[in-house]
């Protein structure tokens, strides 16, 4: 099994950084700080970062096959985001009858935004879901059951295998996609720290977790044997993506939420965002097909 360690790259220092997404079309690097409601950029061609204050918690996003929009998942609702003037046009509200907000999104590989929700509380239980955005911008709730903290959304390279979890139960699973048979435990995580948080998958089917409490990223091949392990020196990674001109390098977001003072001083960048180069490529992740 290959082992490595991630390296700081952004001191952002966000209370709960998620939503890691690279930009084919710009060549930039995005995530979001949820409680910080804020949308963040990189261009690593100059070393460059800023931030744009959201209206609201923004959980996951997608870049849009029409370069000047992003789509947006707020705590409350789906929207169109105008990049260069800060509009924001809504598109529907997600269970507005419940207590929750939404959590983990991304791409499936026809374009469509495949996303879950999770309870708004500290112990969440069971009451969200997961929901896909069509293309034609109908939405839909996808037959996966309920559940309290979505995460891991991805999909395999020929997008015949859809990857999610909740994360309480600490087991990731996979189903056949579009049919959503074959609902299966890909992984059950058996460490004695980490639940499994936002993945990404690489150019060979295999599936990058970022585990939470764990400090560590873990590859899993198709068959969900571990393969690889990335050390990451801040006790919460959330996200993961593969960026760079050739998908070489791993983006790792974190957060600093719920760490007390004690844990801050061992653990000053939390918050940050952190690289590897882990010696596998990932590959050009899906824009959101649908107009703005």
């Amino acid at each position: 099994m290959n082992s490595t360690r991630a390296q700081l790259l952004i001191d952002s220092q966000c209370s709960l950084g998620e939503g890691a997404t690279w930009c084919a079309a710009s060549g930039r690097f995005w995530w979001t700080d949820i409680e910080g409601k804020k949308l963040w950029r990189y261009d690593p061609r100059n070393g460059a970062s800023e931030s744009f204050a959201m209206p609201e918690r923004l959980a996951c996003f997608s870049p849009c096959a029409d370069a000047r929009f992003l789509l947006l998942g707020l705590a409350s609702r789906l929207a169109f985001y105008e990049i260069a003037t800060g509009k924001i046009d809504t598109i529907t509200e997600v269970e507005a009858d419940l207590p929750t907000r939404l959590n983990d999104g991304r791409c499936d590989r026809d374009g469509r935004f495949v996303f879950g929700t999770k309870h708004d509380v500290e112990d969440a239980q069971a009451f969200g879901g997961f929901y896909r955005l069509n293309r034609d911008l109908s939405l839909e709730r996808l037959p996966l059951g309920h559940c309290a903290i979505s995460n891991s959304i991805g999909f395999s390279p020929d997008g015949a295998t859809m990857y999610y979890c909740d994360s309480p139960t600490r087991q990731i699973r996979a189903c056949d996609y579009p049919t959503f048979s074959g609902d299966r435990v890909f992984v059950e995580l058996t460490d004695a720290t980490g639940v499994p948080d936002g993945s990404i998958v690489d150019a060979e089917g295999g599936l990058w977790n970022a585990q939470w409490g764990g400090a560590r990223v873990v590859r899993y091949a198709p068959d969900g044997r571990e393969t690889a392990r990335i050390e990451v020196p801040t006790a919460q990674p959330s996200c993961v993506a593969f960026g760079g001109p050739e998908f070489g390098t791993l983006y790792v977001t974190s957060a600093r939420i719920g760490l007390d003072d004690h844990a801050l001083q061992n653990d000053a960048h939390a918050g940050g965002v952190f690289v590897a180069t882990p010696g596998i490529r990932g590959v050009a992740e899906p824009v959101f097909a649908g107009k703005a």
